[in-house]
């Protein structure tokens, strides 16, 4: 399967983002199709070798729209907001036409509507036929599209928001037709031959008007991929031959060599090779401390150069940098569909024909029952004008868009709508010890052997085991191997080296079998481990991990290997705590290892022992448990119990697999982070509430008295013109609602 993400133009309201769906998901290939319109995108999954891209597009087009494909970096993004720019200036030339002529023809209609003369008015003012002139150019040129809309939809045998509108004002307009052309008619049947342009061209304009401003508020929401975007330097200056020339940042290769001067930005990401700088790497994590950068260490592009002058080498540059996936994730996060969304969908899916329906049945009553054509009229055309399907469809994306754009500006990746969703829902947070409540660095910090230091007796055994680690990429073989070479040991050459999973390594050294690794794996071996307990019971009660050392089946040595503390991981997990969270700890070290660790950050729920191939079912058996389980790790051997988890939280600093199978990255590797995003899922999700209710309110209140099921209380409201303005500001009130989330700011938990 292939995935894809289309730019969506022409779409209405959420009625025709269904529309869209419906036709992409009927072309033969495609899997599935998610359609955001709050974003404008659709996110396509499709077989290749049964479909592509231009057959996806031209159903598309087929159904009355138009998509082009969506690439991540700035031209791109740069000609999608040429494209926003024009479309908000054509409705803004729109708009201001039609509020020109509809004032005019209102003050025209005053007479009619009030029943009372005003002497300012010219009688001309009053003329139908003046008022047809000047209403015609605002439905068919300012109002086009609508009509253009809800003739494609036709044609699709389909309705959407731009039908009720089309239906509504053709409706009051060709009524009014009648007493323009045939006034003597309506007067012999005790008729007044009064019009209705003021209704058709008022509710155009005001719907104009809702969406500018609806545009104009979306287009806030995008605002944290431009920034990201913004981020990028326009050139890099590489070394090559000795000779210092800058060149635009797409020349780039892998492999280049480039200098970077205080101030300046990085370009793309590498590796420095030569002098030392501190790097503000906050745009990116959300970390405000500047890093300090030495040879062999990474650099993030966009990032910013505070100190010193530095030489890197390129290791990712164009779509493969930090910076272009975190575009790439954001912008697939906000084409998701959050969950919560489906009831929308639903309501959406048969809201048209329903108003329609009630909008039909409000005439035959008030004509039939009441026997009154005039309020038949108004009733149906406000019912049809007042219905509004875009707020329900704008509720939940754009909340979703500003708030994974908030994410991201906190060092914080949401991959999916879903994800931001359930974290809100989180009841227990399983954190794994080595790298996430630690700094993933450990160093041995005791060596104890059974011979003592006679004849060498440390210098040999450290040589056999640093050998012997040397061969493991785990965190501790790589503390052992440090500490060797501190001490100046020559490593030597191993055969039939086997790791043995979550327990430890052997080897041959020497024709020596050499065994590394836990108690349990000395204890499965058969190995006595009688040698050494005062020293290993010190070395656990200070919180230090334990590794055996045994040579041809018996114990050798021991040491202590600790790992420090990250500086906000207690601060981290009492603020969880006090949010009402159960906090579990998950390693594989010894119960009073663990336990010591947990006792420093006050961790309560301690999972020791767990072997990597167990982490998985440890964290299902607290699902089982009926518990919404979120798991945080960094690790290789981390990546299937993030999977299994509900949430899935990678920290940023860790592996490329442990992100690729997590919910949630955590860019600065900062346990607080998880705070942060378990508060901003909390504040969207409140968001996504408020527009939810607020869009079903609108129509449950609204559809009634424009029907004038309530006339004798609400009897005033009874208007079109009143039907026409709540509508155009329904979707407004919901995005602009949706924008108070551009202020939200992690809090301190005290």
């Amino acid at each position: 399967m292939q995935n894809t993400t289309l730019k969506l133009r022409g779409m209405g309201c959420a009625s025709c983002a269904k529309s869209i769906e419906d036709a992409i998901r009927s072309v033969p290939g495609v899997n599935q199709c998610i359609v955001n319109f709050g974003a404008e995108r659709a996110t396509v999954e499709y077989h290749p070798k049964k479909t592509d891209l231009q057959v996806i597009q031209d159903a598309v087009i087929a159904a009355g729209y138009s998509a082009s494909a969506i690439h991540i970096m700035a031209a791109e993004d740069d000609a999608e907001n040429r494209a926003k720019s024009r479309e908000i200036r054509d409705l803004t030339r729109k708009f201001v036409v039609a509020a020109i002529l509809s004032t005019v023809i209102v003050l025209g209609s005053i007479p009619m509507m009030t029943g009372v003369h005003i002497p300012l008015i010219p009688m001309w003012l009053h003329n139908p036929w003046l008022q047809l002139v000047l209403t015609s150019p605002i439905l068919f040129w300012c109002g086009a599209s609508f009509y253009a809309n809800a003739g494609k939809a036709f044609k699709r045998h389909a309705a959407t928001m731009d039908t009720l509108v089309a239906l509504g004002t053709s409706a009051a307009y060709i009524y009014s037709l009648f007493p323009t052309i045939f006034p003597d008619w309506f007067t012999a049947q005790n008729l007044r031959p009064d019009v209705y342009y003021e209704a058709a061209a008022v509710i155009i304009t005001l719907i104009l008007l809702g969406r500018l401003l609806e545009n104009r508020a979306k287009s806030q929401t995008g605002e944290a991929i431009r920034k990201l975007i913004g981020l990028l330097a326009k050139t890099a200056r590489l070394i090559r031959k000795n000779q210092e020339f800058d060149v635009p940042i797409e020349a780039v290769e892998i492999g280049d060599v480039i200098l970077v001067r205080p101030g300046e930005k990085i370009p793309v990401d590498g590796k420095v090779i030569e002098g030392t700088s501190t790097i503000d790497e906050s745009m990116v994590t959300g970390e405000s401390v500047p890093v300090k950068k030495q040879p062999g260490d990474e650099v993030i592009g966009a990032t910013i150069n505070k100190t010193g002058s530095f030489k890197f080498q390129a290791t990712r540059v164009g779509k493969d940098t930090v910076l272009a996936q975190i575009v790439q994730l954001v912008q697939q996060a906000q084409a998701s569909k959050a969950p919560i969304q489906r009831l929308a969908d639903q309501v959406t899916g048969w809201f048209v024909p329903a108003v329609i329906a009630i909008a039909l049945l409000a005439f035959i009553i008030w004509f039939n029952v009441m026997g009154n054509l005039t309020l038949a009229l108004i009733a149906t055309v406000g019912v049809l004008i007042i219905a509004c399907p875009c707020a329900l469809g704008l509720a939940t994306p754009t909340s979703v868009m500003v708030g994974t754009g908030k994410g991201a500006e906190n060092g914080i990746l949401i991959k999916g709508a879903s994800s931001l969703e359930l974290t809100h829902k989180i009841k227990t947070i399983v954190l794994d010890k080595t790298g996430t409540i630690t700094q993933g660095k450990p160093t041995v910090t005791d060596f104890v052997t059974v011979k003592g230091t006679a004849n060498r007796n440390e210098i040999k055994l450290l040589q056999l085991a640093a050998s012997v680690e040397r061969n493991s990429e785990h965190p501790l073989a790589e503390a052992v191997v440090r500490y060797a070479q501190s001490q100046q040991v020559e490593l030597v050459e191993v055969r039939d080296f086997e790791a043995i999973a979550g327990s430890g390594v052997q080897a041959l050294v020497y024709q020596e079998r050499v065994y590394i690794g836990t108690q349990r794996l000395m204890e499965e071996l058969g190995i006595t481990m009688e040698a050494l307990p005062k020293d290993k019971e010190r070395l656990e009660y200070l919180g230090k991990t334990v590794i055996w050392i045994a040579v041809d089946g018996e114990i050798a040595g021991l040491m202590g290997i600790s790992d420090a503390l990250k500086p906000n991981s207690a601060q981290a997990v009492k603020a969880l705590q006090k949010m009402g969270l159960e906090v579990v700890m998950l390693t594989g070290d010894n119960r009073r290892t663990a336990e010591a660790i947990a006792r420093e950050v006050g961790i309560n729920r301690v999972l020791a022992e767990v072997r990597p191939d167990q982490k998985a079912a440890t964290v299902e058996k607290l699902q089982s448990e009926g518990k919404i389980v979120a798991m945080v790790g960094d690790g290789i051997n981390d990546a299937p119990a993030l999977a299994q988890a509900d949430v899935g939280i990678a920290i940023g600093t860790g592996t490329d697999v442990a992100i690729a199978a997590s919910d949630i990255t955590l860019i600065s590797g900062d346990l607080l982070g998880i705070v942060t995003a378990i508060q901003l899922s909390r504040a969207t999700m409140n968001n996504i509430r408020q527009n939810l209710f607020f869009a079903f309110i609108y129509n449950v209140a609204g559809i009634p008295i424009a029907a004038g099921i309530l006339f004798p209380i609400f009897g005033w409201l009874l208007n079109p013109i009143v039907a026409g303005a709540a509508m155009a500001f329904s979707s407004v009130s919901v995005v602009t609602n949706a924008l108070r989330l551009r202020n939200f700011h992690p809090k301190a938990v005290v």
